[in-house]
């Protein structure tokens, strides 16, 4: 089964076909970093990573880049809000991001372009576009010209979106020297107190959209496979950056993907409506790849609405595929069932590649309770196929150095444990009912969690 992704440019299931056979380009918006990242910033991250995952496993050679807007109104005003040197606020929150990418187990992209050192592949850009009659400049500041590329053949400005032009509100706030309300800033005249850089057109500083076209051409080429980002990205960042592209010759990007949001009660995970939780926040219940397990579960086009008990939930749920690999020991990775593969070529269809985990830990319980070691090993192998894929193999060395669960303190504890649980194993088949809830009250005091399953008890810690 071909690789099928939904391309939210032509709102269908298109079979991807790679520009170049045998690689697959991609660009991802990334971070702005004006505060401490959330778990709403981080899910795109996620989400994009197994895809990445996806395709080199099916053997693509893979150039991912992911872009920092590192000069933008808001890391201004934070800045200045917090009396810091914007580019202080921008390096630190930065770094905050990075951090939290690599907790969760995310690769590191190809590279990781900056905004303001492209500014060269920017000011080429507004004079391919102002030599073709798609922008204009006027008093330093450079805009595009809406009107010019709708009236435009080949135009296809509104079709991403879906907006029509007579609704549209690019958000900007100063209008001024614009010809009409629908064009957008590809260059910002400089302001006293604001970083600048020079150009042909006056001092100033890149608009938003000019970014991503200038970084992800320069990286990747006049056309590319996949653009990557949030939902709420669709307008006006993506609608103009293919507009502007388009504009000056780009074929850009050929399928286009967005990830939908993290919620809380239905709202959108965001600072202004106080429901932000930040990745140190939420690590603090549950581990760095239990998160990225709850982050990766959902369809990355579905919602996924945040409370305590599904992160939880989801937690429980890799602790039982863990469970069954410690037991089962060293064994290498194998390959993934035709289920799994039927289901990420699906458009990543993580939720049933999860059942496929799922179903094998089960079908692997069930052969160790029955002495079938050898069946079980080669099952672990298979499911450790199929998680590294997703980014939680619990055996992977990124998480094996970072997991508690491999120290002597654990293995110590995990023998302690055991024998209590086959005590309360014993004492069930012989219904001494008071001694197994004696056992488990105990291990529950202790901070010990137990839980029946079909192919017998299994433990946790309480977080």
């Amino acid at each position: 089964m071909t690789l099928r992704i939904f391309d939210t440019g032509t709102r269908s299931l298109r079979d991807f076909t790679p520009l170049r056979e045998g690689h697959a380009s991609i660009y991802l918006c990334g971070a702005t970093p004006q505060t401490q990242p959330h778990i709403g910033h981080v899910r795109s991250g996620v989400a994009f990573d197994i895809l990445r995952r996806w395709l080199l496993a099916l053997g693509y050679d893979v150039a991912f880049v992911r872009n920092v807007t590192d000069i933008d109104d808001k890391i201004l005003t934070k800045a200045a809000e917090n009396n810091r040197p914007w580019w202080e606020w921008v390096a630190t929150h930065e770094r905050a991001f990075t951090w939290a990418y690599d907790q969760l187990g995310v690769l590191p992209p190809s590279v990781e372009p900056r905004a303001t050192g492209h500014v060269t592949q920017m000011i080429d850009y507004m004079h391919r576009l102002i030599d073709a009659g798609f922008a204009y400049a006027d008093s330093g500041s450079v805009y595009f010209d809406v009107h010019a590329w709708v009236n435009a053949e080949g135009s296809d400005y509104g079709h991403l979106s879906g907006n029509r032009i007579e609704e549209m509100e690019q958000g900007e706030t100063d209008n001024a020297g614009k010809r009409s309300h629908l064009d957008f800033a590809l260059w910002k005249a400089a302001k006293p107190g604001e970083p600048s850089w020079p150009t042909p057109w006056g001092d100033g500083r890149p608009g938003w959209h000019l970014e991503c076209s200038a970084m992800a051409t320069w990286y990747l080429g006049g056309s590319f496979d996949i653009h990557g980002g949030g939902l709420d990205l669709q307008f006006p960042h993506h609608e103009n950056e293919i507009a502007q592209s388009h504009a000056a010759g780009d074929g850009f990007a050929q399928y286009w993907m967005h990830n939908h949001w993290v919620t809380m009660a239905g709202e959108k995970m965001s600072k202004s409506l106080g429901n932000v939780l930040s990745v140190p926040a939420i690590l603090e219940l549950v581990r760095p790849v239990e998160l990225r397990y709850y982050l990766g579960s959902a369809h990355y086009r579905s919602m996924l609405e945040y409370s305590e008990g599904a992160l939880q939930e989801a937690a429980q749920g890799y602790r039982r595929v863990e469970a069954f690999l410690d037991r089962v020991g060293d064994v290498e990775v194998g390959t993934w069932t035709p289920g799994f593969e039927e289901a990420m070529n699906d458009d990543l269809a993580v939720p049933r590649a999860l059942a496929e985990i799922h179903n094998a830990v089960r079908e692997g319980n069930t052969a160790l309770a029955e002495g079938k070691v050898e069946q079980a090993r080669e099952i672990a192998g298979s499911v450790r196929a199929m998680a590294a894929v997703l980014g939680v193999d619990p055996h992977a060395p990124h998480w094996v150095q970072a997991t508690t669960h491999n120290d002597n303190a654990y293995k110590a504890l995990d023998v302690l444990v055991q024998s209590e649980l086959q005590r309360r194993t014993q004492a069930r088949a012989e219904k001494n009912w008071a001694l197994a809830d004696e056992v488990r009250d105990r291990l529950a005091q202790a901070g010990i969690t137990v839980t029946d399953t079909p192919s017998g008890p299994e433990w946790s810690l309480e977080n």
